[in-house]
This record gives C-alpha cells, sequence and structure tokens, in this order.
C-alpha cells in the first residue's frame, strides 16, 4: 500500500500543479478581456469561476487515463498493490471528482451564470433597487431550473438498452458495463444533463473551434498591416469625408435649407468622420507603443507558431477524418452510436500515442496539449467571430473592452466546448481513452520441436473489448461518455460536420488579406469613452 500511495500521489502532485496554473490563467485572462469601465465584481468572480471548473474538468481526463494504466505493469500483471480492493477505491476517486465536477457545470450552466447575466442586465436598467434587481433575475433564472429539472428527469428513466447484434459477444460486456455504471438513478441522469450539454458544447464547437483553428494560425503567419500605412490611408479617408461634407454644405450657403437627403447624407458622413477619427487615435497609439514594436520583433516567430499550428490543425483534421471513416465502415451502426471497440483504420495521433506511452508521461502530456490547442483555437474562433444568435450578434470580444455580459457568455461557451472535448478525444483515440496503456496476458499454446505436447505460454496484449472483464480496467471517461447510444451517433455526424466547417474556414481565411492592426478595435456603434479603455495597453 505504500508503493500505492507514492505512486498515486505523483498522479495527483501532478494534478494540484494543473490546478494552480489553470487558475492563474483564468485569472489572467478574464482581466485582459473585461472592460474596465464596466467591470463588476461578481461577474469577474463567476467567469473565471467558471472557466476555470471547465479547464479542471478537461484535466481530469489524463488523470482518469494515468490512473487507470498505472495498476497494471507493461506485461500486462497487476502491480502488487493493485489488488481488487485498490482498483475499486481509485475508480470511485474518479468516479467521485467527476460527480463534482459535473455537478458544479449544471450549477454554473443552469443556475449561477444566468442569475448572475441577468441581474447585472437589471442593474443596467434600474440603478436603484437591489431587491427587485434579485427577484427579476430569480425570475428568468427559474427558466434554466426547468429545463435542467426535465433533464434529470428524462435522464433518470430513458431506457439505456443497447441493440443486440449476432454474434458479437463484446456488446453484452458493454452493455453489462453501462447497467452496473448506471445502476444508480442519480448518476443516470446527471449522465444524461452533462451529455445533453456536450450536444450544445459540439455546436459550439463547430462554429467556433473548427474556424479558429483555420483563422488563428493563418493569422499568425499572415500578421497585420503597418500602422503607419493604415495611418496613411486613413487620413486620406477623413480628408475626402471632410471634403463631400463641405460640397454639400455649400448648397446652402445662400439660405437655402438642405434637403432631407442631404440631411441624412451630412448626418451619416459625420458618424463616419467621427469613426475615422477614433482610427486616427488608436493608430496614433498603436505606432508609437513599445507593444507594437516588440511585437514587430518578434514576428518571426509568430510565424513559426503559424506554421506549427497549421501542421497540428491538419493533423487532427485527418486524424478525426480516417476515425469518422473507420467508424462508417466498421462500428455496429446508426443503433449503436458508431461506437467502435476497436481500431482497424488507424489514424496518426492513435498510432502516436502507444510510442509515447513507452516513456512516462509523454502521452499525458500530449493529451493536455491537445486539450489546450482545442480551447485556444476557440478562444480565437470566438474573438474573431464574437458571441451570435443566428444572424444577430450579441456580443464583441476585446482586449480591455468586453462587457460583463459578454464574459459571462464567453466563458459559458468555453464550458459546453471542453465538455465536448472529452468525446473529440476519444473519437481520435477510443482505444487509448477506454483503457489507456493496460494490457493483458493471452495463453498462447505453442508446439515446441523435439517435445511430445504443446508448451502454454502467456503474451501481453493491448486491453481491448476481447479482453476478460477483469483484466481490464475502464476508465470512467469513457462510460460517461457513452452512456447513451443516441447521443454518440449525434456526436458522429457533428465531427463530420466540424470537419466541413474546418475545410471551408481555411479557404476563407487563406482567401482574406491581412487583418488590420486595430481589426474590431474601432467600430461606429462605440463610444468615445471606449478610447481610453484601449489607450492602456499601448503606451
Amino acid at each position: 500500500m505504500a508503493a500505492a500511495a507514492s505512486e498515486l500521489l505523483t498522479g495527483w502532485c501532478l494534478f494540484g500543479l494543473a490546478l494552480l496554473a489553470i487558475l492563474i490563467f483564468c485569472w489572467v485572462y478574464v482581466r485582459k478581456y473585461q472592460s474596465r469601465r464596466e467591470s463588476e465584481v461578481i461577474s469577474t468572480i463567476t467567469a473565471i469561476f467558471a472557466l476555470a471548473v471547465a479547464l479542471i474538468s478537461s484535466a481530469l481526463l489524463p488523470v482518469d487515463i494515468f490512473l487507470v494504466s498505472y495498476m497494471k505493469n507493461q506485461n500486462g500483471t497487476f502491480k502488487d498493490w493493485a489488488d481488487a480492493n485498490v482498483s475499486r477505491q481509485i475508480e470511485d476517486t474518479v468516479l467521485y471528482g467527476y460527480y463534482t465536477l459535473y455537478s458544479i457545470i449544471l450549477f454554473c450552466v443552469f443556475l449561477w451564470i444566468p442569475f448572475v447575466y441577468f441581474y447585472y442586465e437589471e442593474k443596467e436598467e434600474d440603478d436603484g433597487n437591489t431587491c427587485s434587481q434579485v427577484k427579476t433575475a430569480l425570475k428568468y433564472t427559474l427558466g434554466f431550473l426547468t429545463i435542467c429539472a426535465v433533464l434529470l428527469l428524462i435522464g433518470a428513466f430513458v431506457p439505456l438498452d443497447i441493440p443486440n447484434k449476432k454474434n458479437s459477444t463484446e456488446w453484452e460486456k458493454v452493455k453489462l458495463l453501462f447497467e452496473e455504471f448506471g445502476s444508480s438513478h442519480g448518476l443516470t441522469a446527471l449522465s444524461f444533463s452533462i451529455s445533453s450539454l456536450t450536444v450544445i458544447g459540439m455546436l459550439a464547437a463547430i462554429t467556433y473551434t473548427a474556424y479558429g483553428m483555420s483563422a488563428l494560425p493563418l493569422n499568425l503567419i499572415k500578421g497585420t498591416t503597418s500602422a503607419a500605412y493604415e495611418r496613411l490611408e486613413n487620413t486620406e479617408d477623413i480628408e475626402e469625408v471632410e471634403q463631400r461634407m463641405l460640397r454639400i454644405k455649400s448648397k446652402c450657403r445662400d439660405g437655402r435649407p438642405l434637403s432631407s437627403r442631404d440631411r441624412r447624407t451630412v448626418q451619416q458622413l459625420e458618424e463616419r468622420l467621427r469613426t475615422l477619427r477614433r482610427r486616427e487615435r488608436h493608430l496614433e497609439s498603436i505606432e508609437k507603443s513599445w507593444w507594437a514594436k516588440f511585437c514587430e520583433a518578434i514576428r518571426p516567430l509568430k510565424i513559426v507558431w503559424g506554421v506549427f499550428f497549421i501542421v497540428v490543425a491538419l493533423l487532427f483534421t485527418v486524424s478525426l477524418f480516417l476515425s469518422n471513416l473507420d467508424k462508417a465502415l466498421h462500428s455496429a451502426g446508426f443503433d449503436s452510436g458508431f461506437i467502435i471497440l476497436g481500431t482497424n483504420l488507424t489514424n496518426p495521433l492513435n498510432m502516436l500515442l502507444p510510442v509515447l506511452q513507452t516513456v512516462f508521461p509523454l502521452d499525458y502530456i500530449l493529451i493536455t496539449t491537445i486539450v489546450m490547442y482545442f480551447i485556444f483555437t476557440s478562444m480565437a474562433g470566438i474573438r474573431n467571430m464574437g458571441i451570435w444568435f443566428f444572424w444577430i450578434r450579441l456580443y464583441k470580444i476585446r482586449r480591455g473592452k468586453t462587457r460583463p455580459q459578454a464574459l459571462l457568455f464567453l466563458c459559458m461557451i468555453l464550458l459546453l466546448i471542453v465538455l465536448h472535448t472529452s468525446y473529440m478525444i476519444y473519437s481520435l483515440a477510443p482505444q487509448y481513452v477506454m483503457y489507456g496503456s493496460q494490457k493483458y496476458l493471452v495463453q498462447s499454446n505453442k508446439t515446441t520441436d523435439g517435445q511430445p505436447g504443446n508448451v502454454t505460454t502467456f503474451v501481453s496484449k493491448d486491453c481491448d473489448a476481447d479482453a476478460p472483464e477483469d483484466q481490464c480496467i475502464v476508465t470512467r471517461t469513457y462510460l460517461f461518455l457513452h452512456k447513451f447510444w443516441f447521443f454518440s451517433a449525434v456526436y458522429y455526424f457533428g465531427n463530420w460536420a466540424f470537419i466541413g466547417v474546418f475545410l471551408i474556414g481555411l479557404i476563407v481565411s487563406c482567401c482574406k488579406g491581412k487583418k488590420s492592426v486595430i481589426e474590431g478595435e474601432v467600430d461606429e456603434d462605440d463610444s468615445d469613452m471606449s478610447d481610453d479603455e484601449l489607450s492602456v495597453y499601448y503606451r
């Protein structure tokens, strides 16, 4: 047991360091983008907490795989300390971690974030009565709580029967695992609710992550236009607008009033002139800033990072395509959620993970890197596109100018995307996510020359669905992801949509020119007061 405690302590220490890094990252990220003029303590704490919960839940996947893998030796035998009781305790520890994190996620999505959002909305409209604001926010939040209650009730009683397949004993084993895992209605309800949120996260990943995977690297490679060049063009635009205004106003020098059409044109030109002058101030500030000079100095490094990110994006897309193709050709079909119990068409990432397993902890570092890559590309996609509801843009995400409501939306979207990330990783390496690096012993009968009979030997084999139930331990992540076959079917088709959106985004990003050095920072609907918020970054 001492060896067990020591080895488990190593895993949990790494997890603790990851938690500390996550909290620091969340605080820096939220503070970087929140509006200084409209900052709210409650919304800031909520955004940091929600984003931290999302990242911590993603960090539990490598820990889950590490724990089930570390109980066995490379030759397929269990370690001395990993008896049945210890194995059960380890599984329960991970399971309780999922209970806690997923319950917190439900609390954030259906209660805390909606309440804070509506409370702040009411505060903007009614800045006097706090009690009235709380009542109104609770009234709107009840709608979200009703949805959560409905999902929990459906999940508690939804049938879990997986259709039988002829000559498929593997499916019987998987069904028994699900039945054992889902013996509690509370756990089933929680799993159904989380799976429902994961579907929404899939839609967000298709919208933002797929585009961010193409936009982020190409923007790094192409860079931005020169501030001096943009300022020269902006000055010419200002002069042109001023001349047009003078020509129109010259019509009324003899005392005649301007026509309604001319008045509308003058008003539009005045708004255009205000925007151009704001651009002038921003460009002048950036041109003189040390930050712009520093970014120009590390331009070669940005190109290297851009090339690296696009290679990773292409590698991931090819791997996802091959994995989906494997499911289309070799899975049990739609009515089983396209669940595949092995790998027939291997992909680059699925080939790389077993190689990295031989050197601890390279495979876990790769899994963590993939998760962080998803998060950064999702952030890039949201920053580039903003937050939309169908064709209506609700909020813009800008450095130092993001409203509290937009920050709450941003963190909720990232939380949902991270929930879907675990399934995306399973799509790339199903056997690894299900069993980690576990092996089991298989009896082999060999005939030896000069001997009268066969010699029985044991060889190690990677864990799969053919393994005896007591020889391979399935990760809790897998059982959470595939408890409901119909959600797995939705995820399968979502992967095809993800690939399609990525390819479209790649074409669009290639055709677009360089971004403006103040892309998205100056819009016509901004107030002049917002200029003060941006200036602190360019001094």
